[in-house]
């Protein structure tokens, strides 16, 4: 076995160079655990690729030696996506970090696959200030590419949609090696649209990399104003939620649209909810007259007298925190309720009118489980759809807290069906409930795809599996 795998880092460094594959148990225990609570997984070897040349040749690598592959970003999602589920090699993408070219005629940018959300954010800021990509509610090392393939969503998605609707294109090493571009790109030089060929990329947007490896994507881009502004209001009945966002969006003055709240362990049943108003325009007349109109909005859905209250003027530190930070309170913060900080969150991608029902039920389940519970509801689309973010708060240290989490969040992940939601960037056990209440035939037709492009069977396994 040791001259197996001693083979395998050879033949590994052959293709990267000695310093970028790894089989040594301390530099392997980063890349077997995140940071939620899934626990560690077993990896038995991490390799770092540059250029997609080396990418094709360690998945033909994989391939004859019937080695698991699981590619990786920055590893945040904090469901154990990034982590191996049958052990097996990580492919880090980080040093694939280039942003290739910026077309600002035509509003895209084209980066490599460890291109961070940080890194693209600077980059434009220096070379293309009018313009912006959707950004997270993640920290700066999270990559672009990583949040894109998981349906991830940014401060654009009120209008645009999760940030896989912001997909021009992209190049994709497929489980057999062969590179296939998608899109545009596969006929024409420019990467400048998915349309009108038949939209390949959603092949490989929600598989958690068992369908390919993105090594290129190109980007759309959006106008950024000069000004941004936060409006806020504040919601005292839940079930007066889901009529203040339709009102809120059906004005078509909003950017962003995120709403909080927070329900400490031992605190009330039931607290207020939040709402952050992302404005902006190129003059101060357009934020001051958008305000006038979210002010108008509260009143006609009953203002006082329902709970519903625009507020005039938001905390300085407040609104510095949604302009730096776009998107919402970090729920991050959630870490930071217990000794040991740690968090994890079920995102259930629910209809509107189920918020009220979400809000109310997931603080019961933070109860039963004795443990503290944030919310924070992202609006897709027109009201299209929400991601209900349950959060709910542990301590590191105490493996009994880190039980009771898991414990809520299976809970909350049967919740979710319930309500007639999906469980969004679920953990392989999720996955395993999703594929359960899956039409059969939906199923039968994915497995069918993973075949055709993994003959083998190399790409993540366990993944997307009953």
């Amino acid at each position: 076995m040791v001259i197996e795998e001693d083979r395998i880092i050879e033949s590994l460094a052959g293709i990267v160079g000695e310093d970028y594959v790894s089989n040594r148990p301390e530099e392997l225990y980063m890349y077997a655990r995140d940071s939620g609570t899934e626990g560690p997984r077993r990896v038995d070897y991490v390799v770092l690729p540059k250029t997609v040349e080396q990418v094709q040749a360690i998945v033909r690598l994989a391939n004859d030696n019937g080695i698991p592959i699981t590619p990786m970003g920055s590893n945040l999602t904090l469901n154990g996506l990034g982590l191996p589920v049958r052990g097996g090699m990580v492919v880090d993408m980080k040093r694939m970090d280039k942003i290739l070219e910026l077309n600002r005629p035509a509003r895209y940018v084209v980066i490599e696959a460890g291109v961070s959300q940080g890194r693209l954010a600077n980059y434009l800021e220096r070379h293309a200030p009018d313009l912006e990509h959707p950004r997270p509610e993640a920290p700066p090392m999270a990559t672009v590419v990583g949040n894109v393939m998981i349906r991830g969503h940014g401060q654009l998605s009120l209008k645009g949609g999760n940030n896989s609707h912001m997909i021009n294109g992209m190049e994709v090493v497929l489980p057999t090696g062969e590179v296939c571009p998608i899109g545009a790109w596969s006929v024409s030089p420019w990467p400048f649209c998915k349309g009108p060929m038949p939209d390949l990329a959603g092949l490989f947007c929600g598989w958690h990399g068992t369908t390919g490896i993105v090594t290129r994507l190109s980007l759309k881009l959006f106008p950024k104003r000069r000004l941004l502004d936060v409006a806020g209001m504040v919601v005292n009945d839940p079930d007066m939620l889901p009529e203040v966002l339709y009102a809120i969006t059906h004005t078509d003055m909003v950017d962003n649209l995120f709403v909080v709240g927070f329900a400490p362990l031992g605190g009330p049943a039931e607290s207020a909810q939040f709402i952050t108003i992302n404005i902006t325009g190129d003059l101060e007349e357009e934020l001051e007259f958008k305000r006038a109109r979210f002010n108008r909005v509260a009143e006609e859905c009953g203002g006082d007298d329902k709970g519903v209250h625009f507020m005039k003027k938001v905390p300085m530190a407040l609104k510095n925190r949604f302009i730096e930070h776009p998107l919402s309170v970090d729920p991050a913060m959630a870490a930071d309720f217990y000794k040991g900080g740690g968090y994890r969150y079920c995102g259930g991608i629910l209809p509107i009118p189920r918020i009220p029902e979400a809000w109310r039920r997931g603080i019961q389940i933070a109860h039963r489980n004795q443990i503290g519970f944030n919310a924070g509801i992202q609006v897709l689309g027109y009201c299209h759809s929400a991601m209900f973010g349950f959060v709910y708060a542990f301590n590191r240290a105490d493996e009994e807290s880190v039980e009771r989490v898991r414990q809520a969040m299976r809970e909350t992940n049967e919740l979710v069906f319930e309500l007639g939601g999906i469980p969004w960037k679920a953990e392989a056990d999720a996955q395993k409930q999703i594929v359960q209440r899956m039409a059969p035939n939906t199923y039968q037709l994915m497995q069918r795809v993973r075949r055709i492009l993994d003959p083998n069977g190399i790409m993540n396994p366990g993944n997307w599996s009953a």
